[in-house]
């Protein structure tokens, strides 16, 4: 089997007919195809007529490098990303992303893109961030021997800069509206990589979603066939494309008759893709109102998300946070604590209830440790503990 990148090229996900050489990524969006008011992402372009179907009669584990063929070149070390388990929850799956390396399913997107950053010879990389991202990013960065900055907003939890900070990051607080313009300010005069977005509706990198497809080869090898549905916690929809595009690359190549129905699951506080999908508009921007699942919570919308719902079947779901709160007290009662964020998937399908003829997978994208206020909450010391104090 071929272990290296079969990977050709970008195109445009607004024009796929615009294509461009594969390296430098184009972080910024399509220069061709993007307007001032829609950036359209990148998409990798593969020679699967290259790939070996071989490559799928391995059992999933961890380094998701053993999926080289179907991912751009990996140049950055692995920290055992991947091989995360599928749990048997209520008559459906959850797909436990908390148990990767960051606990998060940022892992598998960092790999891929901090690889990009050690090709490019870049001194370090830079994410705009107030979770997941950027631990992930610093952690892969270390461990590339590159340097990273964290630019996070002042809300973000405490718990979570610190872990960014242990693998030597930079990490710095500003205001939300100037984290953009003080990333694109490093990468022009500092040289740095970006692994986040840069443009008015969310293209983020390229290389990212392709990390995610690593979910879905491990889930049809988990389950022995592909889901009828999947239930996404979705921010920018990079993880929900990502999946998607795994996939529809398994039918592609022969291995899988039919393509799950993909459902982005957002904080009913925002909801931009289910505003662009409700619209018909390739992206969208809305007002967004507070929610405590910082990670999926925003005003920005892509493409991406759109192309993931719509090609497939699904649907756009909000979701509240009470509903959130719930699906995470039963996946925690059950041993999968997931972050606010990380339980919107199971959320956004109880909300739907809805039939399906077939398995349906939730991904729960990572761990409770990370939610706003975790540890803060006191509980009294039992000075004369008795037997009754523990019923």
């Amino acid at each position: 089997m071929n272990s290296t990148s079969l990977a050709t090229g970008q195109r445009s996900l607004g024009a796929p007919a615009t294509e461009f050489p594969l390296f430098p990524p184009l972080t910024r969006g399509c220069p061709k195809t993007s307007t001032d008011e829609i950036a359209y992402p990148l998409d990798v372009v593969y020679d699967y007529a290259r790939v070996d179907t071989r490559l799928f009669d391995q059992e999933p584990g961890t380094d998701i490098g053993r999926w080289a063929p179907l991912l751009p070149p990996l140049d950055a070390p692995t920290l055992g990303e991947g091989g995360t388990p599928l749990v048997e929850f209520d008559g459906i799956y959850i797909k436990d992303e908390s148990r990767n390396p960051t606990w998060s399913h940022k892992d598998r997107l960092n790999r891929v893109t901090v690889s990009a950053a050690v090709a490019a010879g870049a001194p370090g990389v830079v994410v705009a961030s107030s979770g997941n991202h950027g631990a992930s990013a610093a952690a892969y960065a270390a461990r590339a021997g590159l340097r990273a900055i964290v630019l996070t907003s002042a809300d973000s939890p405490p718990a979570v800069q610190a872990f960014a900070r242990a693998y030597g990051a930079r990490v710095v607080s500003v205001p939300t509206a100037a984290r953009w313009p003080l990333l694109r300010e490093v990468v022009d005069r500092l040289g740095y990589h970006p692994v986040s977005n840069q443009t008015v509706t969310h293209t983020g990198h390229p290389f990212g979603p392709e990390g995610y497809k690593t979910i879905a080869y491990e889930v049809f090898l988990q389950l022995g066939a592909v889901p009828a549905a999947v239930f996404a916690p979705t921010g920018y929809a990079e993880l929900l494309y990502g999946v998607w595009k795994g996939f529809t690359e398994l039918r592609l190549l022969g291995l899988a008759g039919a393509t799950p129905r993909m459902f982005s699951c957002e904080t009913a506080a925002g909801g931009p893709h289910a505003r662009a999908i409700a619209t018909g508009a390739p992206a969208a921007i809305v007002e967004l109102g507070h929610s405590d699942a910082y990670g999926i919570a925003g005003s920005v919308g892509g493409h991406r998300g759109v192309l993931a719902v719509r090609d497939s079947g699904g649907e756009a779901v909000l979701v509240t946070d009470d509903e959130m709160r719930q699906a995470q007290r039963d996946l925690a009662r059950q041993g999968l604590w997931q972050e606010l964020s990380g339980a919107a998937g199971l959320a956004g399908y109880r909300r739907l209830r809805r039939e399906f003829d077939g398995p349906v997978v939730c991904i729960g994208t990572s761990s409770g440790f990370k939610d706003v206020g975790v540890g803060a909450e006191t509980f009294p010391v039992l000075e004369n503990p008795t037997l009754e104090d523990l019923r």
